[in-house]
């Protein structure tokens, strides 16, 4: 093992500040950290373990505050810069939804598990008051593909903001 992230897990979704943890090694006990999604990144560098070799655990809390982000589907990546060249090796990538690009203010969501007759628009306006506002539950369950289809029993996430 070289380096984890534990946390977050794939497609989880994420708020601001950006919590990321995990076990990590780098050269001279140094690993970076990305988050970015195509159009802007947020970077830095953290300190792991006591030196080269040895394996440490790992929490940021990473303020993507600043960034110009256009798209809620973010990638977290964390690695280590080549001694010999500078390169990104041992980098692990981990995708992630940043839901306060799909509700205000958001500070959770709930588990809505789908009932039978239930419809994404019902969903919304039970959840939100307002039905039109079925594709932030869209955007915030990447395992819907056809937001006419959901089915009994499937478990979904609904951001909530403030």
């Amino acid at each position: 093992m070289t380096n984890r992230i534990d946390q977050p897990r794939e497609f989880d979704l994420v708020g601001n500040p950006v919590l990321i943890a995990g076990i990590g090694m780098g050269f001279e006990a140094t690993l970076q950290y990305r988050v970015s999604e195509g159009h802007d990144e947020v970077t830095g560098h953290f300190n792991v373990g006591g030196g080269t070799g040895e394996h440490g655990q790992f929490q940021l809390q990473v303020d993507a505050s600043g960034a110009a982000f256009t798209l809620d589907r973010l990638f977290v990546e964390v690695f280590e810069l080549s001694a010999e060249d500078g390169s990104e090796i041992n980098k692990v990538t981990v995708p992630v939804i940043y839901a306060p690009l799909i509700v205000g203010g958001y500070i959770g969501y709930r588990e809505h598990v789908v009932d039978t007759g239930d419809t994404l628009f019902a969903i919304a306006a039970t959840h939100y008051g307002d039905g039109n506002l079925y594709p932030r539950i869209v955007r915030a369950n990447p395992s819907i593909s056809d937001p006419d289809v959901v089915s009994p029993g499937q478990v979904l996430r609904v951001p909530i903001g403030s």
